[in-house]
């Protein structure tokens, strides 16, 4: 396989070497050049046609969000932000995977930045203008009592706003694993609390699952899982990474089929690796409705692949179409509770 070319964009010039270097270790990618600012990285994007970019969020002349809008627009290919964990860079970063960017690396210590890169290079992107665009909020929705659980990774931060701005503010109790740095979810939760109808909140232990609420799991401290029955609450486990990483998509899953069993929906979206699919099929096989990304949407075919092809996936769906199927599934029977 020819090896994935990357172009580095970074205003730094020691940290346009450090990134070289990290990814230089790795035959499998080449760094085809480097631009201290936008207005270079255009050019050498002309030139040099790389399959991936990385993109540092604040440099001169032009910030690497306006950078980022424009290439997503005229010019669509697979981008990874590179941030600081302060709380200011965690909320831009959050907005450039709104806007498409499919990866996000903290500085200093980039971690699982190769591993990102060659995922990236098969994401399937779409130019901004032709999006998907959420669905309305149900009107009138019956909850009944079942809990959601949604796992995501790579292109998830899209997807899940697309998935979730079109829940009401009556939806079923959700807890979702999104992979993310520290700090980083917390933005994300806001962002989401402010576009969707329902609340939404980064997950704190002990924090009571109720209706009408979506629970983030916090990015790269614990695991989140669903706990009790009569009255079911999170728990954060400071546990090592299961399946790469921490917080797992498996671990939320698996809490789910434990204590839930066929009174839960169970979703995968986008990501690249195979985090959820086994605790995906913890759920269905304890008798819940299970629901997978097709690939046609996935802007990568990975987890949700891993889980169909296991048979973890009840049924398919484009991302246009899950938000509805999750609801149904959800949702109280003419003759009482689901």
């Amino acid at each position: 396989m020819k090896p994935v070319r990357v172009l580095v964009v970074d205003d730094s010039a020691t940290m346009r070497g450090i990134i070289t270097s990290v990814l230089q270790r790795d035959p499998g990618i080449e760094v085809v050049g480097s631009a201290g600012d936008p207005f270079e990285a255009r050019e050498a994007i002309k030139q040099l046609s790389p399959d991936v970019l990385t993109l540092d969020i604040e440099m001169p002349r032009m910030s690497g969000i306006e950078f980022l809008e424009k290439v997503m627009r005229l010019r669509p290919m697979p981008v990874i932000m590179v941030s600081t964990l302060t709380q200011a860079g965690a909320s831009v970063t959050v907005e450039a995977l709104e806007l498409g960017a499919v990866e996000c690396v903290a500085k200093p210590d980039f971690d699982g930045l190769v591993e990102k890169v060659k995922s990236a290079a098969s994401a399937r992107l779409r130019p901004l203008g032709e999006r998907l665009r959420p669905a309305a909020p149900s009107a009138g929705y019956r909850l009944g009592n079942k809990i959601l659980a949604i796992g995501s990774s790579t292109g998830g931060v899209e997807a899940l706003l697309t998935v979730l701005t079109s829940f009401p503010a009556n939806c079923p109790p959700t807890l979702i694993t999104q992979h993310m740095p520290a700090t980083f979810t917390s933005s994300f939760a806001a962002r989401l609390d402010k576009a969707c109808a329902p609340t939404v909140v980064e997950a704190t232990d002990g924090a009571p699952i109720l209706p009408g609420h979506i629970y983030i799991a916090p990015g790269g401290v614990a695991h989140l899982e669903a706990t009790g029955t009569a009255a079911p609450r999170c728990r954060l486990v400071e546990s090592p990474p299961v399946s790469g990483h921490r917080p797992s998509v498996d671990v939320l899953f698996n809490s789910v089929a434990r204590v839930y069993g066929d009174r839960a929906v169970g979703v995968i979206l986008t990501g690249m690796g195979r985090d959820g699919a086994q605790g995906l099929l913890a759920m269905r096989n304890a008798g819940a409705h299970t629901l997978g990304q097709d690939e046609s949407t996935s802007v990568v075919y990975g987890m949700p692949k891993v889980a169909f092809e296991i048979g973890a996936v009840e049924r398919q769906k484009p991302l246009s179409k899950i938000a509805t199927a999750a609801l149904d599934l959800c949702a109280a029977s003419l003759k009482g509770a689901a």
